[in-house]
């Protein structure tokens, strides 16, 4: 049963591949980046868990700017990609605008959250 098992995996893992290798490339980088923020973050929790947690308010910050990204990066993915009906009608560079005001506001808040 074992082995049905992994071969079952096997196959789910090539049709995951084979299926994302047809993904358009902006939608790949925009992977990468929501992968990057995401690592980031875990890096930091990482950091806190090893060194302790002096400036709790830097770690908040840093993660939540971290995760807040990932999650705006992802709303932008959703809206750019072409098979999404839902936003046929948007334009990728309205997206766009609404991902850099969003990223922008964001921030300000995190670095008023710092002090």
């Amino acid at each position: 049963m074992a082995r049905s098992s992994s071969k079952d995996a096997q196959d789910l893992f090539r049709a995951l591949w084979s299926a994302y290798a047809a993904t358009p490339t902006n939608l790949k980088i925009i992977d990468l980046y929501v992968m990057f923020a995401v690592f980031t973050a875990l890096i930091q929790v990482v950091y806190i868990a090893l060194v302790g947690s002096f400036p709790f308010n830097s770690f908040l910050s840093g993660v939540l700017s971290c995760v807040g990204t990932a999650v705006l990066a992802v709303c932008l993915r959703i809206q750019v990609n072409k098979e999404n009906k839902e936003f046929k009608d948007l334009a990728p560079e309205r997206a766009f605008a609404d991902f850099v005001l969003c990223n922008l506001v964001l921030h300000l808040v995190i670095m008023n959250f710092l002090g």
